[in-house]
């Protein structure tokens, strides 16, 4: 039986995705894994239905139950919310550009079953050097195996704890953003829960790798600006 619903939200990028999914299929509990495909490529979508019986996730093309243009991150956090209350699990998404190790999501949720009033769980992120990089470079000194933290969490590996999903309904998300990392971690503060990061648990971030464009942060910061602010894109 599976312990814990885990999501992957996916636009292109269909290397790193199947990364993705081969490490959460290696690992030692039991999950039940669905990847979202945001509007990606034909190519992407044709590969991500090939490699699903090999991986073991289930995969739901957006372009089936919305003709809202990309990024869906909203629509994809309610389905999930929806469906991992309905089977009675909590939430773990693990985005594209993360590879996590075969223990990770079992620290993660031993953390949980052995702790009260948490409402988010974030893994450590570092880089093939082992050092904590983005987004959690914030945290880099910090010497101590847990943080409790009120800063934002990324949803780079977090969980979602069934007592959270149960308090806040992700129906009132706001329309107007992209990202929901930094209200959502607010939100659970706000709602009387903990939040935390373990450093215990590292996993493997290659930072933007799900999207590609925001490499441009730091190969052409001018046209990352542009981007962001003149189109309206990443708004958090």
């Amino acid at each position: 039986m599976a312990q814990v619903l885990v999501i992957t939200p996916v636009k292109n990028s269909i290397e790193t995705t199947l990364e993705t999914a081969k490490a959460i299929q290696s690992s030692t509990v039991t999950v039940e894994y669905k990847i979202f495909n945001d509007f990606s490529t034909a190519e992407t979508k044709a590969e991500l239905d090939k490699y699903a019986p090999e991986m073991g996730y289930k995969v739901l093309h957006l372009e089936e139950v919305t003709d809202t243009p990309s990024p869906n991150y909203k629509l994809v956090l309610q389905l999930a919310q929806k469906e991992a209350i309905e089977k009675g699990l909590p939430l773990l998404v693990v985005e594209s550009d993360v590879t996590v190790e075969q223990d990770t999501i079992a620290k993660m949720l031993d953390f949980y079953q052995q702790n009260k009033a948490i409402g988010l769980i974030g893994a450590i992120t570092v880089g093939n050097d082992k050092k904590v990089n983005f987004p959690y470079l914030k945290f880099k000194d910090v010497k101590d195996e847990v943080i409790a933290t009120k800063r934002s969490l990324s949803f780079c590996c977090t969980l979602f704890t069934k007592e959270f999903l149960a308090a806040y309904d992700f129906m009132e998300l706001d329309d107007t953003k992209d990202w929901y990392d930094t209200f959502i971690s607010k939100k659970a503060i706000e709602l009387g829960f903990k939040n935390y990061v373990l450093m215990t648990a590292p996993v493997l971030h290659q930072p933007h790798g799900s999207r590609p464009w925001k490499q441009l942060k730091y190969k052409n910061p001018l046209k990352y600006y542009f981007l962001k602010f003149w189109k309206g894109l990443d708004k958090i």
